[in-house]
């Protein structure tokens, strides 16, 4: 989707919407809502103040539409972790892929925590805005072991909540500069009681 600037002379230009989204979305991970300045915004997404205000309307409008993005790019992917027959193997994928993403993003660490975990009073919106987005990828696994074949025998809901706890510790440790090999040792304590709760992975 195309979206207008103008040159100094009043001249129109078009540049690319989702491209400069995925350019905010960057700097507000890195930075945090309140950590990235207007400057840094436009600069990385290459257009100007007013050209910002012109599209998006206002920062936490930019970061709204950001972090919707984020939120499609990665329920999609999400969708693919969770098609998994049992309980547990829904599990593994989740928080074996977490364990690796909070490492290979944009930066260490996750934008659900890092955007803006506490900000102050004039941006309470923003950690309210990701405690839903949580929830969402809390949801949308209860959803999948709800489905899974072994569902009757789990607590979906609670099991859902433990594992994106144990997901935004991984993305806090990331972002601390925990190396790898630690991050997946968690999860592997993480799933041995897990298998011992609920059962083993598929054959």
């Amino acid at each position: 989707m195309g979206a207008e600037q103008r040159h100094a002379g009043g001249r129109p230009r078009t540049f690319d919407e989702t491209q400069a989204l995925d350019r905010a979305i960057a700097v507000f991970w890195r930075l945090g809502f309140e950590g990235a300045s207007l400057a840094e915004l436009t600069d990385a997404m290459g257009i100007n103040k007013p050209s910002l205000y012109a599209v998006f309307g206002s920062k936490e409008e930019l970061f709204i539409r950001a972090l919707e993005r984020y939120r499609q790019t990665y329920h999609g992917h999400l969708r693919h972790l969770l098609a998994q027959p049992r309980a547990y193997d829904i599990l593994e994928s989740y928080l074996r892929d977490t364990a690796k993403a909070v490492r290979a993003g944009t930066a260490p660490g996750c934008l659900s925590i890092h955007g803006g975990i506490s900000c102050g009073p004039t941006n309470a919106r923003i950690p309210q805005l990701l405690a839903e987005y949580r929830r969402g990828i809390e949801d949308a696994i209860a959803k999948a072991l709800a489905a899974a074949d072994d569902s009757a025998d789990i607590d979906a809901t609670a099991l859902a909540g433990f594992a994106v706890t144990i997901g935004q510790g991984l993305a806090v440790d990331a972002a601390a500069g925990v190396p790898q090999a630690r991050l997946d040792a968690a999860v592997d304590v993480a799933l041995a009681g897990l298998a011992s709760l609920i059962g083993p992975p598929s054959p």
